[in-house]
């Protein structure tokens, strides 16, 4: 006689339970695999969308259109935010207007999105130094010649930044490369000579000057500079000569004062004949009256006088005296000056 609870018959609601689950899992699964097409079928739609807004906005660019370009990109970057290509291209735009400020946030978000974006990262490091963000550009320098260690441009830019930051060290390191990368770059030779000018190793910072002479238009920094070096090495004709082009075809009150110092140190100051180093400091003070440096050269010029007079030309002391206490009066910040005015003055 057939036993209804036999394990035979207990087992088969369990087998269509299973047969039930197994049923729903490829149901489930199903349903899976078309939302996963679906959504790799939106992702490709949306992709060739921002692709398409892409391509509008470099047409427009060729077409000269930059704010149809930018209104393209940004469509772009609202269907994709992830798209480098469209940060870069909106930051590229405002970098070439000027802008820099924005420009530095594309060029951050792109940078962002794409670590290992060379170009994001240097962008980025340039326009924080535009903006005078010198230590943020510094860590942006950095993160580009992680990637990209020979590149000229980062190692030139990451010198000077450090430069302005008196981190002298690191902008050596930084400027030798960047000569060494492309030795005929007259400001790279221009920079790496301020940087041994301000570590006092004129010799160096003179050789530098002049490499870059030869490689690039002359200038008044640069003529300014190479004066100045020669001048800290008494090399004070060479020093003259450097200024007195200068003065021919950039006049400044900064260097006819130079030149003046010059003319003093190698003795062009005798009153009985030409006092070219006091003609040269009124030059420097018909251009800027309250240049100090100017007055304290007219002040010392005339003590000179007087003191070659013997003491007799009391107009030459007057006169002294009363250019050190003009100058004194714009930048009392002059110890030297004011032992001048304390010893002659009574």
């Amino acid at each position: 006689m057939h036993n209804p609870t036999s394990p035979r018959l207990a087992v088969l609601p369990i087998l269509l339970a299973l047969v039930a689950l197994l049923g729903a899992c490829d149901i489930d699964r199903a349903s899976q695999t078309i939302a996963a097409r679906e959504a790799a079928e939106r992702a490709r739609m949306e992709d060739l969308q921002a692709r398409s807004h892409l391509l509008a906005a470099e047409q427009s660019l060729r077409a000269g259109d930059k704010e149809k370009a930018l209104a393209e990109f940004a469509r772009a970057i609202a269907i994709n935010p992830t798209l480098t290509t469209a940060h870069m291209g909106i930051a590229d735009i405002y970098r070439l207007d000027g802008d820099y400020a924005k420009a530095e946030q594309s060029y951050g978000r792109a940078a962002a999105i794409e670590p290992q974006n060379f170009d994001a990262q240097y962008y980025h490091g340039l326009m924080l130094h535009l903006l005078d963000r010198v230590t943020e550009a510094i860590q942006a320098y950095l993160r580009a010649l992680a990637i990209r260690p020979d590149d000229f441009d980062a190692n030139l830019n990451l010198s000077t930044a450090y430069y302005q930051l008196d981190e002298n060290i690191q902008a050596l390191t930084y400027g030798r490369r960047a000569v060494e990368l492309n030795p005929r770059d007259g400001p790279a030779r221009f920079n790496l000579g301020a940087i041994y000018a301000a570590m006092n190793d004129h010799a160096a910072a003179v050789k530098e000057y002049q490499q870059a002479a030869e490689l690039m238009e002359l200038n008044p920094p640069l003529l300014l500079n190479l004066a100045e070096s020669l001048g800290r090495l008494q090399r004070y004709e060479e020093m003259r000569n450097t200024l007195e082009q200068l003065v021919r075809t950039a006049p400044s009150a900064e260097a006819y004062e130079r030149l003046g110092f010059a003319q003093f140190r190698l003795g062009q100051y005798d009153p009985a004949l030409y006092d070219s180093a006091l003609e040269s400091f009124q030059n420097a003070l018909d251009l800027d009256p309250d240049y100090y440096p100017a007055l304290n050269g007219v002040g010392v010029s005339y003590l000179n006088r007087w003191v070659w007079s013997d003491h007799k030309d009391s107009q030459a002391r007057a006169k002294a005296l009363a250019a050190l206490r003009r100058s004194l009066q714009i930048n009392r910040n002059q110890p030297q000056i004011l032992e001048l005015l304390t010893r002659y003055g009574s």
